[in-house]
């Protein structure tokens, strides 16, 4: 079970809402208590991770679920410039997409996923792969996120 009081956060890119409401629902129902944050494209999503306005209150993501596929910055571009940061380079990025193309598997892991996940397109499927992904970061290992600074 959940080892700290703190909810777990989980800032969640994506720019579709059908599957923004399926996993934001898929992780209410997990086994942790966690806070989702939604970023709607990349250039939101780093905003956030930068807590640029109208994100200075925003709290460091545990994890990120990020999609490959959005206007503006995409999520290749989103995980190539959370690795260059120093400050981001840590946060755990697991890749959350429809897309099952290799070169989008190995592309991802070139740019410094820690998994990468193709979203099951059975509403009870996608549901067990959140919870397995919610199980291995918050149950299994250890998260940097949640590491004090001694």
């Amino acid at each position: 079970m959940q080892s700290s009081i703190e909810p777990f956060n989980i800032l969640l890119v994506d720019d579709q809402p059908g599957d923004i409401e399926l996993t934001r629902m898929a992780i209410a129902e997990g086994r942790f208590v966690c806070k989702t944050a939604i970023a709607k494209d990349g250039v939101e999503a780093m905003s956030y991770l930068r807590k640029e306005p109208p994100f200075a209150n925003a709290v460091d993501p545990d994890l990120v679920l990020l999609d490959l596929n959005m206007p503006r910055m995409n999520g290749r571009e989103v995980l190539q410039a959370m690795k260059a940061d120093p400050v981001l380079a840590r946060i755990p990025v697991v890749v959350l997409t429809t897309s099952d193309v290799e070169r989008d598997v190995l592309s991802s892991y070139d740019l410094g996923a820690a998994g990468f996940v193709t979203k099951p397109v059975d509403v009870t499927r996608l549901f067990e792969a959140i919870h397995g992904i919610q199980d291995y970061w918050f149950g299994v290992v250890t998260n940097p996120g949640r590491l004090t600074n001694e």
